[in-house]
């Protein structure tokens, strides 16, 4: 049964990916008017590390409490 749902999370993921890569109509604007993709990169880039932070911040805290009430 724990199978199948990760399964069926996992299809859903990957089903709704694509949609997820869009940015801002002004960003895009600008970052498809470039020539080479280093811009580009650079804004996935930081996009990707300002999504990234919350979930290590909340993952940590969960971590510390866990270790606090198993001890």
């Amino acid at each position: 049964m724990r199978f199948k749902s990760v399964l069926f999370l996992g299809f859903v993921f990957f089903l709704f990916s694509t949609s997820a890569e869009a940015q801002c109509s002004m960003c895009r604007a600008v970052l498809e008017s470039e020539a080479n993709g280093g811009t580009a990169e650079a804004v996935n880039n930081g996009i990707l590390y300002l999504m990234a932070i919350p979930y290590v911040i909340v993952g940590g805290l969960f971590y510390f409490v866990y270790r606090k009430l198993k001890s």
